[in-house]
């Protein structure tokens, strides 16, 4: 293995009985000290992967280093150096959440009073004062959560791995959870994970794949993954329907190469080097046409607009894939 990086799969490659691959011939490098977010509809193969390189599944075939461990020959050193939060709570309904992360850092290889220290201030940090004393059984699923991922940051590992870390986490939650989480990729921490909240992905990752099938389909930055969806659009949402004839024909005298429309939203893409001279001309232009706009914006592709795009499939593929399942 000749890539470096503090994450390494080469050719990874996971069935289960009777199945279609979940990961098949998956390749990346993921550079210490980032984020790297994992996007794909269900089914993708992303939580196995992060199974997988968190020693819970054995793959079929593939090489995988781990903080520079090989993950089949030395699968308790990828354990010593690695954090997870997955899907589901990985913790003691029977402790309390001061007893669970207190236990955790303890097994982690913390002292008692840096176990006490740690928990004390991610309690603090993840708001969890008020309720580390609640048996995990007589906690709220998202109260749980926030424990949970309290205990996958506990040690500062240097490999993190987050499966939908937020699911569950109200707004206040999940912006505590990413100002937890670029602090430790600020000290060294490298981070992977999956998402099905794309402002998540935007907000926190350094780069993202997207996996379909169990295949990688598209790696980049997310600005790179952005201009592949194609340029900024004008929106403009009608106040009256009845309208839309006038800003068709103002649109169409601009020249823009694709317009969309709705009940009273118009979508143009623009092909212009310089949007926002031509945000203005159509400005003038509709105002002149009399046209009483509701709302008008010019926007730029987002990750979301990435996904849909790179993820949706033609109604015969689908229909050929749910006869095959």
């Amino acid at each position: 293995m000749t890539a470096s990086g503090s994450i390494v799969i080469e050719g990874l490659r996971k069935r289960y009985e009777h199945g279609r691959p979940a990961v098949d011939g998956l390749d990346l490098v993921v550079p210490g000290g980032t984020v790297h977010a994992l996007l794909g509809p269900n089914g993708a193969g992303k939580t196995t992967t992060v199974r997988i390189l968190a020693t819970l599944l054995a793959p079929d075939s593939g090489h995988v280093l781990v903080a520079g461990a090989n993950l089949r020959t030395h699968p308790h050193l990828v354990r010593e150096r690695i954090g997870l939060c997955g899907q589901h709570a990985a913790l003691d309904h029977r402790l309390t959440g001061r007893e669970n992360l207190h236990m955790l850092g303890r097994l982690a290889g913390l002292s008692r009073a840096a176990a006490r220290e740690r928990t004390g201030e991610l309690a603090e940090r993840l708001r969890l004062a008020d309720f580390a004393g609640k048996t995990v059984a007589d906690m709220s699923g998202g109260m749980a959560r926030r424990i949970d991922l309290a205990a996958a940051f506990l040690a500062r590992p240097r490999v993190l791995f987050l499966d939908e870390p937020t699911t569950g986490l109200d707004p206040v939650a999940r912006l505590d959870v990413w100002e937890l989480v670029g602090e430790l990729v600020a000290a060294g921490t490298t981070v992977l994970l999956t998402t099905q909240h794309l402002d998540e992905a935007e907000r926190l990752a350094d780069a993202v794949s997207v996996l379909r099938d169990g295949r990688l389909i598209a790696n980049g930055t997310p600005g790179e993954l952005k201009r592949q969806a194609g340029g900024p659009r004008l929106e403009i949402v009608l106040r009256h329907p009845d309208q839309r004839r006038p800003v068709l024909s103002v649109l169409e005298t601009l020249a823009l190469p694709g317009i969309t429309t709705g009940d009273r939203a118009i979508v143009a893409h623009l092909a212009a080097t310089d949007p926002l001279a031509l945000l203005g001309t159509a400005v003038r232009a509709l105002a002149s046409a009399g046209v009483e706009v509701e709302e008008l914006a010019l926007r730029r592709p987002s990750l979301e607009d990435v996904f849909v795009a790179m993820t949706s499939e033609p109604r015969k593929h689908r229909q050929e894939e749910r006869s095959f399942t």
